[in-house]
């Protein structure tokens, strides 16, 4: 039956194992939680931890004084060997949340994020998740990888992922972003990446998958837009080179920033030093945006993010 989707480029079959995996008594768990201020909440999150069995393996929070708002990322393990039961865990944070107001979540530590990546014609970014996905840098499973042109099908097909070739026009573009939410649901997607994937996404497909989006772009923006940007730095003298990975929304290129990488330039850098200056900080701020986002460590709240590190 024809389901209306693009049909994968290679004989790779869509991943049926999700990567996650259903909380066990043996687990180590990451918690994230935020909640306006209060006194009290890392020793109530504390006993809560301790009462189920668990020993801290790492504690990072922030206490936002000006916005009077707190953060925390929690690394437990079991404290023995005997098993411990999550469900009760879950009942009793559930119970806390309550108490405190809480956004929290509870996942399996080093679990992989299920992502589908996004490219255009340039292919760095693409090129550098992959080798780190491979390598098991990212704590990821790239499912997917779709893109308006097919530059880099033979690339995705020797990592043995499937490559989807979803051309976009002005006229097409509803009929495109229709067959990517289906494709986020067929492959149970948790993050999508826009790895140089140089089409807008549209006000509303950004607002659906608000905090489920990354994009990357040079850091010249707003000062040069439009086509060749580094040649215009260049035309300009400009003496830094850097990059933002942020999340989308409905503001171009002006999503809450995770991460951000610049280096330094001079003189005696040409154009073309410069766009090989900004493919290496392009590919490192995505990497640590998509690192970070999968491990549980950023938070998303309003127009800004806490990374907790």
């Amino acid at each position: 039956m024809d389901n209306g989707l693009p049909t994968p480029t290679s004989d790779t079959a869509p991943a049926q194992n999700s990567g996650r995996t259903e909380d066990t008594s043996g687990a180590e768990l990451v918690l994230t939680l935020d909640c306006l201020e209060a006194s009290g909440i890392v020793h109530a999150v504390s006993g809560v931890l301790l009462d189920h069995g668990y020993t801290i393996v790492e504690l990072t929070q922030f206490d936002d004084r000006r916005q009077g708002h707190f953060f925390m990322r929690v690394h437990v393990a079991p404290s023995s060997s005997d098993g411990v039961d999550v469900k009760h865990l879950r009942e009793s944070l559930g119970e806390l949340g309550e108490r405190f107001g809480m956004r929290w979540d509870l996942v399996e530590h080093g679990a992989k994020r299920r992502v589908l990546v996004m490219v255009s014609k340039f292919g760095h970014c693409l090129n550098d998740l992959l080798f780190r996905a491979r390598t098991g840098e990212l704590p990821v499973d790239i499912v997917a990888v779709v893109s308006n042109h097919r530059d880099h099908q033979r690339l995705v097909e020797w990592h043995g992922i499937p490559f989807f070739h979803v051309p976009v026009t002005a006229d097409t573009k509803p009929e495109a972003e229709s067959k990517l939410l289906e494709l986020v649901d067929r492959f149970e997607v948790d993050l999508v990446v826009l790895a140089r994937y140089m089409q807008v996404l549209s006000d509303a497909l950004a607002t659906r998958m608000e905090g489920r989006v990354i994009n990357i772009h040079h850091s010249f923006l707003p000062s040069f837009k439009g086509a060749k940007p580094y040649h215009q730095a260049y035309d300009r003298g400009v003496k830094t080179v850097g990059a933002t990975a942020h999340y989308v929304n409905a503001e171009l290129d002006e999503g809450p920033i995770i991460a951000q990488q610049v280096v330094d330039v001079n003189h005696a850098y040409g154009p073309e030093d410069l766009v090989a200056a900004g493919r290496d900080t392009e590919c490192k701020a995505l990497s640590d945006a998509v690192k970070w986002h999968c491990e549980g460590r950023v938070i998303l709240r309003g127009n800004r993010t806490v990374v907790l590190r």
